[in-house]
């Protein structure tokens, strides 16, 4: 959960809503009422089939991300008043398959002395029959919001899944145990897991110098915590502070996920404001640190932030984001009455030193209307004769001689998103330049073909597209907001190649 940024924004209506912080009691209560008396107010325009979005108001983070009695719980952060930031609560939805889900009511408000100023981001835990969250409370100290806060480590526990009480003990990691050299205040997101029967949680953190960095806490009970080490830290290269670190193990391997906020570009990596990024490693539990020797994006387009991860009874490591980018202009914060939605579900695979990101199976049973097509010769454009807004879309080309190649995809009069790989170069690119309201621009991802092949496999839900590269070796994630009547898809190219397939399915949910 990032906190408010100092920078100018774009729109005054990212700015943090504080009209109510001081007169105004957040209970859940009043939380669920808004959300059923004004849910029907929400424009239907830009909003999606297969992806989780808010009812009403704005989300962000996705937090305490769990399969628990049978079902995958996703909760985030929200506020239901208004599709701006404001003091953060924390909604909850669930689901069967991570694809279609049922929202509950909201499990967190800011109501106490140690949260008044938000519930800010944190995980779940299962402890034997019930449910722990864990999270930040925030407040506010001061007439400048922006420099004026601390932050604790706090948690609420539940026997269903669906009420949680604050624990008595909170804060269960306070102001004092934050170490020296170490931000006072930034000091937020932890992630907690057990290993070998202890608990641990990893927070992000900056040391005041310009240097991003994770702290390390054990327990033995979640309730009371001993702090550890730095884990890891910036070496100058990976922004100014850390948010939403994850720490898990796959394949014999320790892995950290996390978001540096104000990271330098690397060429064509890292151009977003605030990016992510993973590291794969081998946690040293005795001295806390994890030693690692290389980092990678664990996205290439525009849209995605703070992920976090869970596994599940099938033993996948499951991984979903925020779909938004921070102080960028927002469409449905003007008159939809919502902002903010998750990616689609990733199972995170372990190839050699790299992490390869696969859309979960589940998706496939939602697919309709299959259309087909097989050895299409190209050069210049070429309508598929194919359309829509929410469907998957799988293709590969052969480059042939030719210099550039792709497709077109929500095509319509003046209206397109843009997928051109360019030979030479090695690079995909996503350009939006053209997609509809909304921020433009353009992203890059290098890509070697195979045996002289690109295969994609997309998803597009109404305003938003995931493009998985090479059989998920990268992934391009943006939101997009073109008209209804752009529904169009073509493929193109400058020079000869063939699209040996191209398989479209409407996705139904």
């Amino acid at each position: 959960m990032r906190q408010e940024p100092n920078v100018k924004q774009d729109s005054d209506s990212q700015s943090l809503d504080t009209s109510h912080q001081t007169q105004e009691i957040y209970t859940l209560a009043r939380a669920d009422a808004y959300i059923r008396e004004n849910q029907q107010q929400v424009n239907p325009t830009y909003r999606m089939a297969y992806h989780l979005m808010p009812e009403v108001g704005w989300m962000n983070d996705p937090n305490g991300f769990v399969y628990y009695n049978g079902m995958y719980h996703m909760f985030y952060q929200h506020y239901p008043y208004a599709p701006v930031w404001g003091p953060m609560h924390w909604g909850h939805a669930i689901s069967y398959d991570l694809i279609t889900w049922s929202y509950l009511p909201v499990a967190l408000a800011p109501d106490q002395s140690y949260d008044s100023g938000g519930c800010f981001s944190g995980s779940a835990i299962v402890q034997g029959s019930k449910l722990l969250l864990m999270y930040t409370g925030h407040v506010v100290t001061g007439p400048d919001k922006d420099n004026d806060y601390r932050q604790t480590q706090n948690i609420a526990v539940s026997d269903n899944g669906i009420e949680f009480v604050k624990s008595t003990l909170n804060p269960v990691i306070r102001l004092d145990q934050i170490p020296e050299h170490t931000s006072p205040k930034d000091f937020r997101d932890p992630k907690v897991f057990e290993r070998n029967g202890i608990y641990y949680c990893v927070l992000g953190s900056n040391d005041t110098a310009g240097h991003g960095l994770i702290l390390l806490y054990r327990s033995t009970n979640l309730e009371e915590w001993s702090y550890v080490n730095v884990l890891a830290q910036s070496d100058g290269t990976l922004g100014d502070n850390w948010e939403c670190p994850d720490l898990f193990s796959l394949g014999g391997r320790d892995i950290l996920i996390m978001s540096p906020q104000r990271m330098p570009s690397q060429k064509d990596n890292y151009r977003n404001l605030h990016s992510t990024v993973y590291m794969i490693g081998t946690l040293d539990e005795k001295r806390g640190v994890l030693e690692y020797d290389q980092y990678h994006p664990l996205d290439y387009g525009f849209d995605f932030y703070a992920p976090q991860t869970t596994d599940d009874e099938q033993g996948r490591r499951i991984m979903v984001a925020w779909m938004e980018t921070w102080e960028t202009d927002i469409p449905t914060q003007h008159g939809h009455e919502w902002a903010g939605a998750m990616t689609l579900p990733r199972q995170i695979v372990l190839k050699g030193e790299r992490l390869f990101f696969l859309p979960i199976p589940e998706l496939e049973q939602y697919r309709s209307d299959k259309i087909e097509q097989h050895d299409i010769h190209l050069n210049g454009s070429l309508d598929l004769g194919m359309q829509g807004e929410r469907y998957e879309l799988y293709a590969v080309f052969e480059a042939g001689s030719a210099e550039q190649f792709g497709l077109k995809l929500r095509t319509g009069e003046e209206e397109e998103t843009i997928l051109i790989y360019e030979v030479e170069q090695r690079r995909l690119l996503l350009n939006r330049d053209r997609a509809g309201a909304g921020p433009g621009g353009e992203r890059a991802a290098e890509v070697e073909l195979q045996d002289g092949r690109l295969e994609l496999r997309i998803f597009v839900d109404v305003s938003s597209v995931e493009v998985f590269i090479q059989g998920g070796e990268k992934v391009m994630t943006a939101r997009i907001y073109p008209g209804p009547e752009s529904t169009g898809i073509s493929a193109c190219s400058s020079g000869e190649c063939t699209l040996l397939e191209v398989r479209k399915w409407d996705l139904k949910v």
